[in-house]
């Protein structure tokens, strides 16, 4: 045997004899089937020497992918024992004899597959046996790794200029000549690749260098040479594989081709690259193609890895590369069943990074730091005193026996693993490989090198805040961190990596917002706490959708990232609005710029009272230039003022009878600048047909001041003059096509949506005869109707009327007729039996399933309503003070009319405050109903707060009680009585 491989045999431990003894015995038949063959003596030589046969029972005992790359090919283990770590020349110095005789791509795939088996039962040994250095155990795998590329690349080459598709001068190499070239990344670049890696590439081209003979465009003819080279690299057959691939290395891979051009690549990172990027290329070097074009490509990126002035948030984004790694001082103790020797704690990783991180700082300014090598860059980092010679020579040793165990773990079965085994059995037997009689002995070894790795990256920075209290939070590099993966399942996210995806493609500078690097940079800083925050809202994964929609939206970022990074708790109310509110999230992407409001002092106080919010609405209009600013001021001003209420509500910093009214009188102030507004605009042309114009009246919930977020509006526009009577301008118009066309401006004006959005939803089915009945109707019209074809319905819906926009006068006069038509004298048992027939054909109409249809379930707010406007219609003409549109004030109002038990009334007014609460929050919450099955438990905590209730058990209990306080109070006054009535008297 060759003596590099003659090594203390106390280190070469078996372990798994069952296993070494029948590998030996197929050994054995193997040789007595192969008599004659020109290797069989030296193959029997290996089992007949004890040097050479304690080495193919270690083989064979540990390591079934060894064994079965040594059992394949006896013939090359033979000459590997016998002639050492240069067998693995001659084995590629074969290969490239074969692959020039090969006659097509099976051939090819099949020399390379062979080839690599042959490499990986060589290096195998020269690692098991220590033959040599790390250094060189990692640049042989590398080598091998280039020289497969270039075979494969050199011959797609070939068969497509044999197709037509590329033309090569007489004697040229395609290779150097194509314009295309692959960039070996990571341990590849570096040389430092592991036993069982990817490879990561990056594919570029040049169109410019590139011969194409036109028969294909540029992109079509890389794009499919790139995916051809991977697939005669990763693609299973049944010689095995040569390496898998990974492109997800280059630019923004969810975006860009699979292979970029040369411009497009230089652009990138001109602009978009960022710190983690930087720290890639370092070990970037061209591993196949045009090596003088890709040399060219790498010089031309050196500004962009080594730069000379670094500001303080560059700075702080490289650190954060270190800083989205949870670095634990001390504490818990490492467990080594488990442990993951790449990516966890004390791990590969941690050493790489603590040499590029400081790398990317000092290698601007001192050309000597620059290395792709760990090792060196290690020793280059004490040599220029960054580091001390000792903590370089404790990473170096630990650097080597991590990268030595790494190796040993995947050449068991040629798995790209970096995990210790759980098993008692597997570790034993990984702990045996590398040369250890007992599990306990390579634990405190293990444990020993992971807590020295660990106790010096913790150090590293330690000035910096930590952005992985949490766990790891690391987006950057081709693949997700699993530990990333682990924090954010553990924060609340079910879909961990769409999460990983959608922050990448934020750091990627996708949106416009975050294509200035300051921007993306602020953002690392606050990542930790954004995501924690959104974790803790009611849906974590459709609130950081919402985010993410929020983003696409903002025109720029640096300043908002500015603003939350020193005002931390606009990220807790900006996280809120995102899991909570829809909303108010949709407005807050049209117009992020609240957020500042909501550091002003008052952003949290009462809203004005409508004076003043018509003063300030109509400075803000002052601005307008035409009639389209007019629409959109509006619609700013309405929709900031709602947008602050609602984050009011749903901060619970006001009551819902607090809300509910500022929301109409936002409503009225923005109905009466637009109605002004419209009427200026259709008097330019028509003149006007009336000396009191048209005015606005409001029913429903503005009508009663009883807005939510989501309400409509329910309006009936109104004039007091002859229908017939013509305008007075240069294109008269008939009084009553004036006003509906007024009316008609007035509506869109209000509904239509524009870049600010949609004010409101108008619903003018309450007017005279609904949709059937002209759009603005005369008073005397109205009147008419009101007295005598109205329904009993139709009644009900005016004791909530209001007129919200109208001269003064004219309003007047329409408030006296509709109290006038109120409290007019009826059949008090034909309004019994009118509004409980009503009620019971719309609760067959409008089915709840739930007691969260807090509108129509028996005991919500409808049969509060019906209730209250039956009362005041049957008592408003003996006490015509007792009208009032508002329903606890109406409550109130009856009781102290004596229509109502006091207690009862407040009893009502209790229930219908909590019943209008839960509305109002489950419309600004939810787009549906609530389902208790599938609500998020942040959002029952918010309703059970907003209810006054412990928790939303406690809750539903509440709720119930309400609607049962409800039901009880309507079927005595209603129900109970109407079914009392005899028959004639029912409809």
């Amino acid at each position: 045997m060759h003596s590099a491989f003659l090594q203390d045999n106390t280190k070469l431990l078996v372990g798994n004899r069952p296993r070494a003894e029948r590998c030996l015995e197929q050994w054995l038949d193997n040789l007595q089937r192969s008599e004659g063959e020109p290797w069989h003596a030296a193959a029997q030589t290996l089992v007949e020497s004890a040097d050479s046969r304690l080495l193919l029972e270690v083989i064979f005992g540990n390591s079934p992918h060894l064994s079965a790359c040594a059992l394949a090919d006896p013939g090359f283990t033979a000459m590997l024992f016998e002639k050492g770590p240069p067998a693995l020349d001659a084995s590629n110095a074969r290969l490239v004899d074969e692959v020039g005789q090969a006659e097509n791509q099976v051939a090819v795939m099949r020399a390379l597959r062979q080839a690599k088996r042959r490499m990986a039962l060589a290096v195998g040994v020269i690692d098991i046996t220590a033959a040599q250095p790390l250094e060189l155990i990692t640049a042989a795998l590398s080598d091998f790794a280039e020289l497969a590329l270039d075979i494969a690349l050199a011959f797609l080459l070939r068969q497509a200029a044999q197709r037509g598709e590329l033309e090569f001068q007489e004697g040229e190499d395609p290779l150097s000549s194509v314009g295309y070239f692959l960039l070996g990344m990571g341990k590849l670049g570096a040389k430092e690749l592991n036993y069982s890696s990817d490879i990561d590439l990056i594919a570029i081209y040049d169109p410019q260098k590139a011969p194409l003979t036109g028969k294909r465009d540029h992109q079509d003819l890389f794009v499919r040479l790139t995916r051809d080279v991977a697939r005669i690299m990763d693609e299973r057959t049944a010689d095995g594989y040569v390496f898998r691939t990974d492109f997800r290395l280059r630019p923004d891979p969810a975006a860009m081709p699979l292979a970029l051009t040369y411009l497009a690549a230089e652009t990138y990172y001109e602009s978009l690259g960022q710190n983690w990027e930087r720290a890639a290329m370092i070990k970037a070097r061209t591993v196949a193609g045009d090596r003088k074009l890709g040399a060219e490509f790498l010089r031309s990126l050196r500004p962009f890895v080594w730069r000379r002035n670094l500001d303080f948030w560059a700075i702080q984004d490289i650190h954060s590369i270190k800083r989205q790694i949870h670095a634990a001082k001390g504490g818990k103790e490492i467990a080594v069943e488990g442990h993951n020797i790449k990516l966890g704690r004390g791990g590969i990783r941690e050493i790489e990074f603590f040499v590029q991180t400081q790398q990317l700082i000092y290698g601007g300014r001192d050309p000597t730091l620059r290395t792709s090598q760990t090792l060196e860059g290690l020793q280059l980092l004490a040599a220029n005193r960054r580091i001390e010679p000792k903590t370089a020579e404790d990473m170096t040793q630990a650097y080597r026996e991590l990268r030595r165990i790494e190796h040993r773990l995947q050449m068991i079965e040629d798995q790209q693993t970096h995990s210790i085994p759980t098993q008692p059995e597997a570790l034993a037997e990984v702990a045996a490989f590398l040369g250890f009689d007992e599990v306990a002995a390579f634990r405190r070894h293990l444990i020993a090198i992971l807590e020295t790795v660990e106790r010096y990256y913790a150090a590293l920075f330690e000035e910096s805040a930590d952005l992985a209290e949490r766990g790891n939070l690391v987006f950057t590099g081709g693949e997700p961190d699993p530990d990333t993966m682990t924090t954010l399942t553990d924060m609340g996210f079910s879909d961990g990596e769409r999460v990983y995806n959608l922050v990448k493609g934020w750091h990627h500078g996708r949106y416009r917002a975050l294509r200035a690097t300051r921007a993306r940079q602020i953002l690392t800083e606050i990542m930790p706490t954004l995501l924690q925050e959104l974790a803790d809202t009611p849906d974590p994964d459709e609130s950081i959708l919402r985010f993410d929609a929020f983003m696409q939206g903002l025109p720029a970022g640096v300043q908002l990232f500015s603003m939350i990074h020193a005002n931390p708790s606009l990220l807790d109310l900006l996280a809120e609005v995102m899991g909570s509110a829809p909303l108010l999230a949709e407005h807050l992407s049209r117009r992020p710029g609240l957020l500042d409001a909501v550091l002003s002092g008052d952003f949290f106080d009462a809203v004005p009272d409508t004076e003043a919010l018509r003063t300030e609405l109509s400075g803000h209009l002052e601005q307008a230039r035409d009639f389209e600013d007019v629409l959109e001021l509006s619609r700013q001003w309405a929709n900031d003022r709602k947008f602050q209420v609602g984050v009011q509500l749903l901060r619970q910093a006001c009551g819902n009878e607090e809300a509910a009214r500022a929301l109409s009188d936002i409503a009225e102030v923005t109905i009466g600048a637009l109605h002004h507004a419209v009427a200026r605009q259709i008097s330019t042309q028509h003149g006007t047909a009336s000396q009191a114009g048209m005015a606005v009246v409001a029913l429903g919930k503005l009508g009663a001041r009883e807005m939510t977020p989501t309400s409509d509006l329910d309006l009936v526009f109104l004039y007091d003059a002859d229908s017939n009577h013509p305008s007075d301008g240069a294109k008269p118009l008939a009084a009553s096509q004036y006003y509906a066309r007024l009316g008609q401006r007035l509506i869109t004006a209000v509904s239509a949506m524009t870049g600010e959005g949609r004010l409101y939803e108008i619903d003018m089915r309450l007017r005279p005869s609904g949709n059937k009945g002209p759009l603005a109707l005369t008073l005397d019209g109205f009147r008419r109707y009101q007295t005598s074809e109205a329904w009993t319905w139709e009644h009900m819906a005016l004791t909530r009327a209001r007129v919200v926009s109208a001269d003064a006068e004219l309003g007047e006069r329409i408030s006296q007729t509709i109290r006038e038509i109120l409290t007019a004298p009826r059949d008090n048992d034909r309004l019994l039996a009118d509004v409980a027939s009503m009620r019971e054909r719309m609760a067959k109409e409008h089915t709840a399933k739930t007691p969260w249809s807090i509108k129509h379930w028996r005991g919500g707010i409808v049969d509060l309503e019906f209730l209250t406007q039956y009362l005041l219609l049957r008592h408003c003409a003996e006490r015509p003070d007792i009208l009032t549109g508002n329903t606890p004030e109406a409550l109130r109002k009856l009781a102290e009319a004596g229509f109502l038990d006091p207690t009862d009334a407040e009893n009502l007014c209790e229930a219908g405050g909590l019943l209008l609460t839960l509305q109002s929050l489950l419309r600004l919450t939810l787009k549906g109903e609530l389902d208790e099955e599938t609500a998020p438990q942040g959002l029952k905590d918010v309703l059970a707060r907003a209810g006054g209730a412990l928790d939303f058990d406690a809750l539903r209990d509440k709720l119930k009680a309400a609607n049962d306080l409800v039901l009880s109070s309507y079927m005595s006054f209603i129900g109970d009585p109407a079914k009392a009535l005899v028959p004639e008297t029912q409809t």
